[in-house]
């Protein structure tokens, strides 16, 4: 029995990682059930013993996206905010397919065409995504300010065909969060 219980999360979390994986790269409308348990390597039976429906399926994806992504952030992050902008708003981070991207920018777009389960699931990530910045900035509305830079910065690079101006927008909104934290550090002094 306990084998049995070991061997069904491990195939959950096989196809969260294959759907968090393809919806950040893709969205929701381009991503099919067959599609996920194929690169999960498990048949499109195994998914109903999981999910009740493809937007149960993405709103745990979102999750199990947001998790990943937190953990590949390099050592040093988020030991300061321009620290984490960097990393965050970089060529890298918005051009590596092959591993989880961020699903805050990589799917704000997609997010307002889903249902309240999907939306709430979004909202709790962006709101432990403030959290974390707040610790960073010691204020919750540079916290916001900082949030909106990058995840919108890296959103909007992310959709553009020119590879210049998606970099030169990045690096502007590097220099917006900078700004935000050294004004801060200012009006502490």
């Amino acid at each position: 029995m306990a084998w049995q219980e070991t061997h069904k999360e491990q195939s959950k979390d096989r196809i969260l990682a294959s759907a968090a994986m393809l919806f950040t790269q893709q969205g929701f409308e381009k991503i099919s059930i067959d599609q996920v348990m194929k690169k999960a390597e498990l048949t499109r039976g195994a998914f109903y013993s999981h999910f009740k429906s493809k937007s149960d399926l993405y709103a745990q994806a979102i999750k199990k996206a947001a998790t990943v992504a937190y953990q590949r952030k390099p050592v040093n992050c988020p030991q300061d905010m321009n620290k984490f902008s960097q990393y965050y708003l970089s060529p890298e981070h918005r051009d590596d397919q092959y591993k989880q991207a961020c699903p805050l920018a990589f799917l704000v777009s997609d997010i307002s065409q889903q249902d309240s389960q999907v939306k709430a699931t979004y909202t709790t990530i962006l709101q432990a995504f403030i959290e974390q910045a707040e610790l960073l900035c010691q204020s919750r509305e540079k916290a916001l300010q900082s949030a909106v830079l990058m995840i919108g910065g890296l959103a909007l690079s992310r959709a553009l065909a020119d590879n210049n101006f998606s970099n030169e927008l990045l690096a502007a909104c590097q220099v917006g969060v900078t700004s935000l934290t050294e004004k801060e550090s200012h009006d502490v002094s």
